[in-house]
């Protein structure tokens, strides 16, 4: 995806669209060694949680402070949901120039459907997969009722666009 210098934190927005899922759980970035997160949720119940407050780090100003001279490829970790433990590896290809008749964010190719939110994390999914596909399993229908049906092949970009361009709900005004 290619999105609009921001801070951290819209960049997990941007993800959460991307990923079809809810802002419903904690997220933290770690990039460096160093956390990243909204310090007035990670600080809420979880005792000494230090870290960087992703509300108010702008991606170009951490980018430029580590990022090698060679502009080389950079990866750092996206972790949602600390419960089922979602790790993510974001991969910095660069900067393009932004394209002044393109509106961003943009999802410009991607792989299979997100595994749905609050299904056990990658432990879980197997078991999902497996629950839908059998009508016989003793938690298909469960897995019905709740989430559909669902196709892990299909993944639409444009889709995936117009959810990021959408964005999520504020947190803050609920």
């Amino acid at each position: 995806m290619q999105v609009q210098d921001c801070t951290l934190d819209k960049l997990h927005e941007h993800i959460q669209a991307a990923m079809g899922w809810t802002n419903s759980h904690l997220h933290q970035f770690v990039i460096k060694g160093e956390r990243y997160g909204a310090p007035d949720l990670l600080d809420d119940g979880f005792g000494d949680f230090d870290c960087f407050d992703s509300t108010a780090t702008i991606l170009s100003q951490i980018l430029s402070q580590i990022l090698p001279r060679t502009k080389k490829r950079f990866s750092f970790k996206y972790v949602y949901d600390f419960g089922d433990s979602w790790e993510h590896e974001v991969l910095f290809e660069g900067r393009p120039p932004l394209q002044k008749n393109r509106k961003y964010p943009l999802c410009l190719e991607g792989e299979q459907a997100c595994p749905p939110e609050d299904i056990g994390g990658v432990w879980g999914y197997p078991e999902y997969l497996e629950a839908l596909a059998d009508p016989q399993h003793e938690r298909h229908e469960e897995f019905m009722e709740w989430g559909g049906s669902f196709d892990p092949d299909k993944f639409d970009p444009k889709r995936v666009t117009r959810e990021m361009k959408k964005g999520l709900p504020d947190w803050r005004m609920m």
